[in-house]
């Protein structure tokens, strides 16, 4: 199974900030030390044309100059530096590469990182700078284009983190190609949301039966609504009960069963899944690490399912 990781880009951030820098290589030095058939793949950069599928120009040449305001800044959470703006680049080319290998026959693969919702066309917010899905969702779209399919790839994202994916719904409010699911605090951030295609609103303090109860309803009316060729999963780790942020009450065993549910229903339908593991901030930075493991544990298995069916040449790709 394919990962793709960017955390040597390690942005400069003053003491105390609240954001998890070092999650990332830890999520990676467990993973090669407990599940050593994740293959680790360094994430290329994506191009100023891969990102203008979705961003704004004057916004990607500000990131990339240091040309942000204050304000901008401020609003993303991160000041500005030359590895800010690379890894940005790199947390959407891992999700690129995770596309590509999903949909070359892999059937699963994943990005350490990602998930960052929360980025507009035009600017972002949130720690995150630029949206690796919606950038992904195009691009995959875009080149199946230029190999002559008859119809658009229909790609469906599944949005489980904690706080709503208020960029993503933003980009694709007007795609019908693109079906937007987001499972997500009511009361959290951001405070004024967006509207996706399908909104779940889950109370403070929401446990794993409720939680389990909303998402098997919101899956059986996705897959009422749309079919997807490509499922792109956001599974954050956020909703634990140990988050900083989350104000969730999930267990472990909680977002097990969801990202087993999420995992399955693509399975069942044969549809490519690529995973991104957008936020977690928990109090013990071990327990949001624990989270992610596991959800690689499991998607593992699902991607040991996909290589059963498919020939040597084409789960190598």
């Amino acid at each position: 199974m394919h990962a793709f990781y960017a955390d040597h880009f390690v942005l400069p951030l003053p003491s105390g900030h609240r954001f998890p820098m070092g999650k990332y290589a830890r999520l990676r030095e467990r993973l090669v030390a407990e599940l050593p058939a994740v293959q680790m793949f360094e994430a290329l950069p994506a191009s100023d044309d891969e990102l203008a599928l979705v961003h704004e120009t004057e916004y990607i040449e500000a990131v990339a100059t240091g040309g942000l305001s204050a304000a901008a800044q401020r609003e993303i959470g991160f000041p500005w530096s030359p590895a800010m703006a690379e890894r940005a680049r790199r947390s959407v080319g891992a999700t690129v590469l995770a596309c590509r290998s999903a949909m070359g026959g892999a059937g699963l693969a994943a990005n350490l990182a990602g998930g960052t919702h929360h980025a507009y066309a035009g600017k972002g917010s949130g720690f995150c700078v630029f949206n690796d899905f919606a950038v992904a969702a195009r691009l995959m779209q875009t080149e199946r284009a230029r190999r002559g399919a008859s119809h658009r790839l229909r790609v469906a994202i599944i949005d489980l983190d904690v706080h709503q994916g208020n960029g993503t719904a933003s980009i694709f409010a007007n795609h019908a190609s693109v079906f937007t699911l987001s499972l997500h605090g009511a009361r959290n951030f951001p405070f004024r949301k967006e509207r996706s295609d399908l909104d779940v609103e889950l109370p403070d303090g929401c446990q794993d039966d409720a939680y389990m109860e909303s998402l098997e309803r919101a899956l059986d009316e996705l897959g009422q609504r749309f079919a997807p060729e490509l499922v792109l999963y956001l599974a954050g780790a956020d909703p634990h009960e140990g988050d900083r942020l989350g104000r969730l009450k999930l267990t472990f065993d909680g977002l097990e069963a969801r990202d087993r549910r999420v995992m399955e229903w693509a399975w069942c339908r044969r549809v490519p899944l690529v995973i991104a593991m957008g936020g977690g901030y928990g109090h013990d930075l071990e327990a949001t690490v624990q989270v992610q493991v596991n959800t690689y544990r499991i998607a593992l298995q699902y991607w040991q399912r996909w290589h059963s069916l498919m020939p040597a040449t084409a789960t190598a790709t």
